[in-house]
């Protein structure tokens, strides 16, 4: 099998961290590794499969004889991913700087691979939330058009980083010991007010826009509709932060054009590649942010009619953000374009 230069931006991140988990798992078929990161990390050593390696500051020098420089998202894509594409590489971008971009595909691999023919160099990965949520999506609306989705999100915080993660821990320490409770970092570490997310649920994601939906919202509401071709869908959405540590969780109302029954929606659902069917409420049996971490299958349960509209059904859908919801999927689209012989 051809092997392939491979390049991680944002390697000493969460998602790089997860892209070379991946690449071990998946057996990736790499030649050579750069390993690149901000002016802070360069310099740190990583072992990685027997080997040695050292992160390197990324410039625009980096990516010379780069076959495939798998962006692990942050201000850093629209920095350097023209300088990548320029050196010849196939850009596959975590960040949202290029999803909306009519230029770029938008690409979840067992939903609209056609999509990445189009590329010019740049591929997006959509947002987390919306990729867990169109997974579940694509079967049933091969089944019936839908005309109309309510989505609520229950996110876990190391989608706020790694900074997140520790003020998680931190303050469930400090409130078991009788100290006073900090926050630096949630909704958001660059925003004016910050809360307790220990016992406490933070109904923001990122900032607010002019029409009172947050960014987070408004990303799933317009990247669903690119990424199924669909502009007539109607959306609504609403993000929120959860004391969990990995895996988001969301609740979904889907109205169809014509009646899905719960048996066909689950018929379909566990044939899709990348869903498993979590479904049985006789044996307390669903999806759970805790049983989903660190497994590459989006889990969908709690299938039921929803009887107070014709044609909608609700389902709650958990996935690991980090895996499928961000490296996992990236990976996927590469591996999805050596299989078609697409570099």
């Amino acid at each position: 099998m051809k092997k392939y230069n491979v390049a991680i931006l944002g390697a000493t991140g969460a998602v790089g961290q997860e892209f070379l988990n991946l690449i071990e798992e998946r057996n990736f078929p790499f030649a050579e590794l750069k390993l690149l990161a901000s002016k802070r990390s360069a310099g740190k050593k990583i072992q990685f499969m027997g080997k040695e390696y050292t992160v390197e500051e990324a410039t625009d020098a980096s990516f010379e004889g780069v076959d495939i420089a798998l962006f692990a998202g942050g201000a850093a894509s629209k920095t350097f991913a023209p300088a990548a594409v320029k050196a010849g590489a196939v850009v596959i971008d975590n960040s949202s700087a290029f999803r909306m971009d009519p230029e770029v595909p938008l690409v979840v691999p067992e939903v609209n691979p056609e999509a990445i023919a189009s590329h010019k160099g740049i591929i997006a990965n959509p947002n987390c939330s919306t990729i867990i949520m169109v997974m579940a999506l694509k079967p049933l609306y091969d089944v019936s058009k839908i005309k109309r989705i309510v989505v609520s999100t229950y996110q876990a915080v190391s989608g706020g980083g790694k900074e997140a993660m520790a003020e998680l821990e931190e303050q469930v320490k400090a409130i078991n010991e009788g100290r006073e409770v900090v926050a630096n970092i949630l909704p958001g570490a660059s925003l004016a007010k910050h809360y307790q997310i220990a016992f406490n649920l933070i109904p923001q994601i990122d900032v607010f826009k002019e029409n009172l939906y947050t960014k987070e919202e408004m990303k799933m509401i317009d990247e669903t509709k690119k990424i199924m071709s669909d502009d007539s869908l109607r959306i609504t959405a609403t993000t929120v932060r959860v004391p969990v540590y990995r895996s988001h969780a969301e609740s979904v109302n889907v109205e169809f054009e014509d009646e899905v029954s719960v048996e066909k929606a689950r018929e379909v659902l566990a044939a899709f590649p990348g869903v498993t069917l979590t479904d049985n409420p006789d044996e307390q049996v669903y999806p759970m942010p805790l049983e989903t971490s660190g497994k590459d299958d989006v889990e969908v349960g709690r299938i039921r009619k929803d009887y107070s509209i014709d044609n909608g059904l609700n389902f709650w859908v958990c996935g690991d953000q980090i895996r499928k919801g961000a490296a996992l999927n990236a990976l996927q689209i590469a591996e999805y374009m050596i299989e078609h012989d697409m570099f």
